[in-house]
């Protein structure tokens, strides 16, 4: 249904906003158990879509870090 979540913290090069947004629909995806929200859904699907981007944006602000970045790229390229 959805892709793994990724981190999101402390990579270089930072996170974008469509990052954020992108891991936010995947984890409302997720917890809702619905690719797509139905038509009698959608607005709250949507909507909460955006409190979780809201709230992941503001997490990721106040978040402190004393590591240095991690590469973005070592990390994708990495097996899991």
């Amino acid at each position: 249904m959805c892709r793994s979540i990724h981190r999101l913290y402390n990579i270089d090069p930072p996170v974008t906003s469509d990052e954020v947004q992108g891991a936010a629909l995947q984890y409302v995806r997720k917890i809702s158990g619905a690719a797509k929200a139905s038509q009698a859904n959608a607005a709250a699907f949507e909507k909460a879509v955006q409190d979780v981007a809201d709230i992941s944006r503001r997490l990721l602000g106040e978040l402190v870090s004393s590591a240095p970045p991690r590469d973005r790229a070592l990390d994708l390229a990495r097996p899991r």
